[in-house]
């Protein structure tokens, strides 16, 4: 009764085995499994890479040692410095010059406080202005003394674009100039609270 038993498992085993034989695998590679598969579409924008808002860091960092070459080290040679007010800069070297001035002729001290970093790789600019690649966003509280003696604090936002070889080629900076005029004027001190 066991060999009939174990026969009766065994043939239908076997058969089954001999009939998988003949059902062709699919691999990875077939061409008919990507028509099932859904189509992953690539969102507008994204998360970029940490390495950008350490490029950030490093930039405050440097502006308020004052050290202005390292401040412009990751600037590409075409870089363009723009702010909110419409002024702007051309060109790595000019940018060097404009805050190396700035920073010894016209800033006593700088520091940043409260800083926030947001990378963001955009793929589908959502116009004509906003171009494609890596962004960094930066949101910080700036304190400055001039060398007037006055003082001047204030939130400022910045948004810095990437190139393909991941240099900044272009710079838009929200400022209230209103409270920096005001501390770079010469006359009547400014009492600090």
């Amino acid at each position: 009764m066991k060999k009939i038993i174990a026969f009766l498992i065994l043939v239908p085993m076997f058969w089954s085995c001999k009939d998988a034989d003949k059902t062709p695998m699919k691999s990875m590679d077939d061409k008919s499994m990507d028509a099932a598969a859904p189509v992953k579409e690539t969102p507008a924008t994204e998360i970029a890479d940490d390495k950008y808002m350490e490029v950030g860091k490093k930039g405050l960092a440097s502006m308020t040692s004052g050290d202005i070459d390292a401040w412009t080290s990751p600037y590409a040679d075409n870089a363009v410095y723009l702010w909110n007010n419409g002024d702007s800069i051309a060109g790595k070297s000019a940018i060097l010059e404009y805050w190396k001035k700035r920073r010894t002729e016209v800033i006593d001290s700088i520091s940043f406080s409260n800083d926030i970093w947001l990378a963001v790789k955009v793929n589908k600019p959502q116009n004509v202005y906003h171009a494609p690649g890596t962004w960094l966003l930066g949101w910080y509280m700036v304190n400055t003394k001039y060398k007037t003696g006055k003082r001047m604090g204030q939130w400022i936002h910045t948004a810095m674009h990437f190139d393909a070889s991941d240099k900044i080629d272009r710079v838009l900076q929200f400022i209230d100039r209103a409270p920096i005029n005001a501390a770079m004027a010469k006359g009547t001190m400014m009492k600090s609270k």
